[in-house]
C-alpha cells in the first residue's frame, strides 16, 4: 500500500503523529512547507499557488530539484485539495494529512469536509489538525486510544446508515447518523481498542486531544 503525507498550513501540529512508513511520499500544500520543516520532514513535492510559502523556501526547494506544481491564485480548488489530488495521482492508497487548527474557521471546516469527499473513496485517510486526530471512516475502521478519551462521530456528505461501534461508552448498533446531528458528539473510549463500522456513507471520527505535543 503506497502512503503519502500531505502537510497543509494553518499553524502547528500539537499531538504525536500516527505511525507511518519512512518512504511515504511527502507533499507540502503551499505554506505547509514551513510546518514540514518544523517537523523535520523532507519535502518530495510542493503544490499550490505559493502565496504563503516564503520565497526563500520555494527557491531552496527548487534548487534542490524538488518538483513544484504552481497554480494561479484564481483557482477552483484549495491548496490542500490540489495536494490530495497529487497524492492520489501518484498512487497513494493511504494518506495522512497534517496541519494546524488555527487561522480561518472556513478553511478549517472546508478542509475537514474535503477529507470525506467521494473522490477519495478508495483511499484510507487520517488527519492531525492541531491537537485533533481525525479518521475518515468508510466501511470499517479500528481505533486505538486511551480509556476516557473523547471521540465524536459526524456524518458528512449525506446520512451514514448501519453505523455500529465497539469499545465506546455509548454504543451505536445499526444506527443512522445524519449530517447536522449531534447524536455522535462526545463519546468516550471505554476500551483501548474501538471500532466503527458503516454500511453506507462516510463518518468523520474526531478525537479532539488535549493540545499537548
Amino acid at each position: 500500500m503506497r502512503s503519502a503525507i500531505v502537510i497543509s498550513a494553518g499553524g502547528p501540529v500539537r499531538r504525536g503523529l500516527p505511525a507511518f512508513p519512512d518512504d511515504a511520499l511527502v507533499i507540502a500544500a503551499d505554506g505547509g512547507a514551513l510546518e514540514a520543516e518544523r517537523l523535520g520532514m523532507r519535502i518530495d513535492r510542493l503544490v499550490g499557488d505559493l502565496d504563503s510559502a516564503p520565497a526563500d523556501v520555494v527557491a531552496r526547494l527548487d534548487a534542490d530539484g524538488v518538483p513544484i506544481e504552481r497554480y494561479p491564485p484564481d483557482k477552483d480548488a484549495s491548496d490542500l485539495e490540489l495536494a490530495l489530488e497529487a497524492a492520489v495521482r501518484e498512487g497513494a492508497e493511504r494518506i495522512l494529512v497534517l496541519g494546524g487548527d488555527g487561522g480561518r474557521l472556513d478553511h478549517l471546516l472546508g478542509g475537514a469536509f474535503l477529507l470525506g469527499s467521494a473522490r477519495w473513496a478508495g483511499v484510507e485517510i487520517d488527519a492531525v489538525l492541531g491537537a485533533a486526530l481525525i479518521h475518515v471512516v468508510r466501511g470499517e475502521r479500528a481505533m486505538r486510544g486511551e480509556v476516557g478519551e473523547l471521540v465524536s462521530l459526524f456524518a458528512v456528505g449525506g446520512p451514514a446508515s448501519g453505523v455500529t461501534s465497539t469499545g465506546l461508552r455509548w454504543r451505536l448498533d445499526d444506527d443512522t447518523l445524519l449530517p447536522g446531528s449531534t447524536l455522535g458528539l462526545s463519546n468516550l473510549f471505554v476500551e483501548t481498542d474501538a471500532s466503527i463500522g458503516i454500511r453506507d456513507g462516510v463518518v468523520l471520527a474526531i478525537r479532539p486531544g488535549n493540545g499537548s505535543l
